[in-house]
């Protein structure tokens, strides 16, 4: 394992069975190994076009996808076979000595009524004329009876693992999807903007005003980038982790937007000065209320970088956007500025900004020069990050 864990293609294979007490491994009668699934395969046993014994094994987590593939490839080799369409199956003896048979072949069998198959379509067919449509697609059907009800029964093949139920699209390919009178939808809806976008496009276009340049980077980060080069601590709580990261650079899920727009700016550093730049965008979080596990969160952020900090540069954006965004169910007050104690600030040069209830949607600050020396940024900057859906 530790041989493979530094391959980066196999790396991310290795947690299916790692930590399990019991793995699989195939060998010959000469107890050659041929493969380690779900892993590598062997050399050995690679095919070439001199072969002409194949033996087809198939390893998965999930028995009913593990037969899907098998049945798929198999009835796919098998066309190339000295008896076309002929396999020898094998006798799998399970490690609790159960045995069963590989692969089964057989189809089975639906028996669905006449107004499930083309009452979704909006068409008008007798069984007679279903029944071709359906062996026109190469399913097998025949009229029967349910409860002393007409139905048809169709014989599934088992390369059609895709056939899941009474209302597949097959006799609507078979029919012609241009052949389908139209017809008006029973409600009329009228689509338009999610209330979100459209006030992040205000947003956007105010601060543009402003002088900011909009940038647009990855939602994905390095969990370096999103804690550690902020000066933030991981409790493990928070951040959304990738499973098998491609690269160190996308790990996480950006829980802020501070992370990259200091990247931006260190990638930009040659800029003529003053540079200011800010960023609507999406950041995640875990919240166990949602049924994924994890929440998006609407923000804006800002950063301007000059010879001097030019806290005051931002804190007239944020004077600004508090003044357009007032309306009576949002009440900042007279003082919407509190002191803060945030590890990527400055002690004493940075702040909360809170509605009147006490209700906190952003924070300010002169970024830590530990930060900046981190990201490689040799001039002092200040950074603004609001939650724009708490405005909204």
């Amino acid at each position: 394992m530790d041989f493979y864990r530094s391959d980066m293609k196999l790396k991310k294979f290795l947690h299916i069975i790692e930590n399990s007490p019991v793995y699989p491994v195939i060998y010959d009668s000469n107890r050659t190994l041929l493969s380690l699934p779900p892993i590598i395969n062997g050399a050995h046993s690679a095919i070439t076009l001199k072969t002409r014994n194949v033996f087809i094994e198939c390893t998965a987590t999930d028995l009913t996808k593990a037969n899907i593939v098998l049945n798929t490839m198999v009835a796919m080799f098998s066309e190339y076979c000295e008896n076309k369409f002929e396999v020898e199956p094998v006798e799998v003896v399970s490690h609790d000595g159960s045995t069963a048979i590989y692969p089964d072949l057989s189809c089975y069998k639906m028996e669905v009524s006449l107004s499930d198959i083309v009452g979704p379509i909006g068409i008008s067919l007798d069984e007679t004329q279903v029944i071709s449509l359906l062996n026109k697609m190469q399913l097998q059907a025949e009229l029967c009876s349910s409860n002393g009800e007409p139905c048809i029964s169709v014989s599934v093949p088992p390369t059609r693992s895709d056939v899941l139920h009474a209302r597949d699209q097959d006799v609507a390919i078979a029919y012609g999807y241009n052949n389908v009178p139209k017809s008006k939808p029973k409600s009329m809806t009228i689509g338009g903007r999610q209330p979100l976008n459209r006030f992040s496009d205000k947003i956007r276009a105010e601060v543009a005003r402003a002088g900011y340049m909009e940038v647009l980077t990855f939602v994905l980060t390095s969990h370096e980038e999103n804690f550690d080069m902020l000066n933030r601590t991981d409790n493990g709580n928070k951040a959304v982790i990738i499973a098998n990261p491609r690269t160190s650079e996308f790990e996480v899920v950006r829980s802020s937007l501070m992370s990259c727009l200091l990247k931006t700016l260190k990638h930009n550093i040659d800029h003529p000065r003053p540079i200011k730049i800010f960023e609507v965008g999406d950041v995640a979080s875990l919240d166990t209320s949602r049924d994924v596990g994890a929440s998006n969160n609407r923000r804006l952020a800002a950063l301007y970088c000059n010879s001097n900090s030019g806290f005051e540069e931002i804190m007239g954006l944020v004077d600004r956007i508090v003044k357009i965004v007032r309306a009576p169910h949002i009440n900042f007050g007279q003082t919407y500025y509190v002191p803060s104690s945030e590890p990527e600030f400055f002690t004493k040069r940075q702040c909360k900004i809170v509605m009147s209830d006490g209700k906190q949607v952003g924070y300010l600050g002169i970024v830590h020069a530990e930060v900046l020396r981190k990201f490689g940024i040799p001039d002092p900057c200040t950074f603004v990050e609001i939650d724009i859906e708490a405005l909204l």
